[in-house]
């Protein structure tokens, strides 16, 4: 496994602004996925479950507050997301949102909400299965975007590496340093959220190993 050095975990949190922000789950996910055919409903789920137990987060049927909080859509444009059913009451500024991915050209885009702690409650990813996602299997794209959910991570992390790699008999697996960085960030002890760049050196303590 190739260590990652404390200054390559303040990045992956640390924002273009420069700010750092740090955020994971603080209650259990209950995943439901949209517009995706039912065979691929276990190949899907079965990711955002493998990732969850990784980091020892619990899935369940139904969140007690929002019901489903982990909500995924698969759409062929934009344009679809504004005629989905009371989903502008879950995400503000929709309509301005879709504006934005269209102009951008964008294939995927993640949405965040927070408890008064600042620990993560809701998530909804949207994935606009252009050419380019299109040709990616369906467990590793199912995998990449429950690895880019279980934490907020920067809006910048992962644009030169993939937090995913490739085995010498083709599977896609998680990179094993990302996967150790996940596991310390759910270190009980540490918090549920972080904005000062001294926590980056408190998860390098709890991935460094050991002599």
């Amino acid at each position: 496994m190739q260590d990652l050095t404390p200054q390559e975990i303040e990045a992956l949190f640390t924002r273009a602004d420069g700010s750092y922000l740090f955020a994971r789950w603080g209650r259990p996910l209950a995943p439901v996925v949209f517009g995706v055919e039912e065979a691929s409903l276990p190949v899907i789920k079965g990711a955002f479950e493998a990732v969850a137990a990784l980091a020892g987060l619990e899935t369940v049927e139904m969140d007690p507050e929002l019901g489903a909080n982990l909500m995924v859509f698969f759409c062929r444009d934009w344009a679809e997301l504004p005629e989905v059913p009371n989903l502008e009451k879950l995400v503000p500024d929709l309509v301005p949102l879709v504006a934005r991915l269209q102009a951008a050209e964008a294939n995927q885009y993640r949405v965040f909400r927070f408890d008064k702690r600042g620990a993560i409650c809701a998530a909804f990813v949207f994935l606009r299965m252009d050419d380019q996602l299109g040709a990616v299997a369906a467990d590793t794209l199912a995998l990449s975007q429950a690895v880019q959910t279980v934490l907020l991570w920067s809006d910048r992390a992962f644009g030169d590496r993939s937090p995913l790699g490739q085995l010498e008999d083709g599977r896609v697996v998680l990179r094993p340093e990302i996967g150790a960085l996940i596991r310390a960030a759910y270190d009980p002890v540490m918090p549920a959220a972080a904005q000062d760049k001294s926590h980056a050196l408190r998860l390098a303590a709890r991935v460094m190993p050991r002599d």
